[in-house]
């Protein structure tokens, strides 16, 4: 049996020194390393070491008691929580490490958001008790108010009052304990159950630098888990984290499913991939093994193909799909001798490990630019590529990530006909629910077009972002429609689709009225009252909003949305005004409409009859010879019969 715990919690919380005494006491290093040491077991990157916070998600393993565990320590801060993220896609169950002393934090929220979502049973282990201000009572009611009413504090064990707390929620532990007849076996199968459908949240306290309650912590967690493994069906394993080791490419995954042994091989498209090694990590040592069965947490030399959130061995399945997503853009500025295209190649290899990063290639301008969650990821980026690389980069000022969409429906139109090539697509768009993305349903009967044709067109309509008229920034939340199309028995293929699919999306934008959209802060700020009247002014003059002011006899605390753009910076000088004892919690809340539009079209002067990936224009065919049909006439030149929005 195997089990996979992460560790996760808000930057400075104590979450690595906590996983070294735990690596520590469960003999898995013979020295514990500190972080303000330099010398930090999982942080054994030189960049996380010369920085003191984790970047990369790094495992540990740890045999007790005759049970098997992974222990994976998580970065705190946001700008490297997509790490943090695709980690929780493997976690049998969760850590969330708490100050006592700062209490909840706005990662705190943002994670718990994440394990609510992934349904992960989760322990809480409240930190720092040894410091000056420590208050677990005060952190264990804003646990129950603000992350969930079922934690339940545990550091007797099964005392009376847990006991009565069991009860409560469990009728036959109720006639027990009115019976006076209530085990403490009883108790112990009726808290599993709770943790493991998310309805108990055990939480412990202790200091993880003075090492108290450490491994009391980790004893309860193993007797309270329960992980079931399927090790007799066929192999399946979820990628989770790619690296490279002296230029060769190891996946890590999990096994779900099944037994891996080396040479196994796995078919991807047409090409088909073998694995040559597996490898069990412990910080950055490993072991080799022939084999692997479901629960492991292991890294495979050999395939190149499969990407982070992919099932390897899995008949049909969805790639993951993930919530922490970048809102600014970086430009990358190099003056070296490289060629710019072998810089691009550096950076897709870096993308493969970070997917967020989206590493963008404009060829017009032959310019390199980056996705990034914050400025401190753009540091981290230039002292990776230089010592993983050595090259030397700098990025310019990180500009926000836009996104366009439609306000109302339109039939869009495109047709591909230049001499020996041949296709019409005809697409329905509607606007879509803020933050639902570009989804897809078909209309098209398979007497107009084949099925076949009709895959192929959903395939082309998601392979790419599309760009808006307003920016050139990506299209979301749209519903297409496929409602009819055309091929051609002889000329029609595959690129085809991809041409008549784009000019149809593209007709389509113009003819509505389109919107710029601009990510947005949701926010928690808490002060003294004193300074409700500047919080709120500043809120407004940011273009925010929030509900109505909670007041307590000293503190005001504000509850809002507010443009990215306006609030990234807020922190600084939010910290100045309150002398550092506000408390300000950001975290990403989708996109939605743009505060200054005009302003923002106007600066980026995109022109979208330049854009060369992209054209609202048809191409017909007459006398040998293929011709452009601008937009606004193309619904009247085309071969299928057309329709109108209902």
């Amino acid at each position: 049996m195997h089990t996979t715990i992460g560790v996760v919690a808000h930057v400075d919380s104590g979450k690595t020194t906590f996983c070294e005494q735990l690596l520590y006491h469960t003999n898995s290093i013979k020295k514990r390393g500190r972080v303000d040491h330099q010398d930090a077991f999982l942080d054994n990157h030189a960049i996380e070491r010369q920085r003191g916070i984790t970047i990369f998600a790094e495992q540990g393993r740890i045999d007790y008691n005759g049970q098997a565990y992974t222990l994976i320590d998580t970065p705190g801060h946001i700008d490297f929580a997509p790490e943090m993220e695709r980690a929780i896609h493997v976690m049998d169950a969760a850590i969330v490490i708490i100050s006592a002393v700062d209490g909840i934090e706005g990662h705190t929220e943002t994670v718990w958001h994440l394990l609510r979502e992934h349904h992960v049973p989760t322990f809480i282990f409240i930190n720092k008790v040894d410091r000056e201000g420590a208050d677990v009572a005060s952190v264990m009611s804003a646990i129950k108010k603000d992350l969930s009413p079922n934690a339940l504090l545990f550091n007797d064990g099964f005392n009376t009052t847990v006991k009565e707390w069991l009860a409560e929620r469990d009728e036959q532990l109720m006639e027990k304990y009115f019976a006076d007849n209530l085990e403490e076996n009883d108790c112990l199968e009726s808290l599993k159950q709770a943790i493991n459908h998310e309805q108990a949240f055990v939480c412990m306290s202790g200091s993880a630098l003075k090492d108290e309650g450490v491994l009391a912590f980790f004893e309860t967690i193993a007797q309270l888990m329960e992980t079931k493994i399927d090790v007799n069906g066929p192999f399946e394993g979820k990628v989770y984290k790619i690296r490279h080791d002296y230029q060769q490419r190891l996946t890590f995954m999990k096994a779900l499913s099944g037994v891996l042994k080396v040479r196994d091989e796995f078919t991807f498209g047409e090409t088909t991939e073998k694995v040559t090694e597996i490898r069990l990590y412990n910080g950055n040592g490993f072991t080799t093994v022939p084999q692997v069965q479901a629960g492991d947490i292991f890294a495979v030399k050999g395939l190149a193909t499969p990407l982070i959130g992919d099932v390897i061995g899995a008949t049909e399945t969805n790639p993951a799909q993930f919530d922490m997503i970048p809102t600014l853009q970086a430009k990358v500025i190099y003056e070296g001798a490289l060629h710019i295209k072998e810089l691009h190649r550096v950076f897709r290899e870096i993308e493969a490990e970070e997917p967020s990063l989206r590493v963008v290639w404009n060829e017009k301008f032959q310019e390199i630019s980056v996705h990034v969650m914050g400025t401190i990821q753009l540091e981290v980026l230039t002292e990776l590529v230089k010592e993983r690389f050595g090259i030397e980069v700098q990025f310019g000022k990180p500009q926000i990530l836009y996104k366009e969409t439609i306000a109302a429906p339109a039939i869009g139109y495109g047709h591909f006909e230049p001499l020996k090539h041949y296709a019409e697509v005809h697409l329905k768009m509607e606007p879509n629910n803020r933050g639902a993305g570009i989804t897809f349903s078909n209309r098209c009967h398979a007497d107009d077009l084949s099925v076949g044709h009709q895959r192929l067109i959903e395939k082309h309509l998601f392979e790419r972002d599309h760009h808006g008229l307003l920016t050139g920034f990506p299209v979301t939340d749209i519903h297409l429609t496929l409602l009819t199309g055309r091929a051609h028995n002889k000329h029609t293929d595959g690129g085809d689709f991809r041409e008549a699919s784009f000019r149809a999306l593209r007709q389509g934008l113009e003819q509505v009225e389109n919107v710029l959209l601009e990510p947005y802060y949701r926010f928690k700020m808490k002060a003294s009252s004193d300074h409700i009247g500047r919080m709120m002014s500043d809120i407004q003059q940011a273009s925010g909003s929030f509900e109505a002011p909670n007041l307590t006899e000293d503190t005001v605390t504000l509850y809002g949305r507010a443009p990215v753009a306006t609030f990234m910076d807020y922190s600084t000088q939010f910290a100045a005004y309150t002398n550092g004892k506000g408390a300000l919690t950001l975290q990403f809340d989708g996109y939605d409409v743009c505060h200054n539009s005009d302003e923002i079209i106007e600066q980026i002067g995109y022109n979208k009859n330049a854009d060369p990936e992209y054209t609202s224009s048809s191409i017909f065919c007459a006398k040998g010879k293929g011709y452009s049909v601008p937009w606004g006439e193309a619904k009247a030149a085309m071969h299928c019969e057309v329709h109108e929005i209902d």
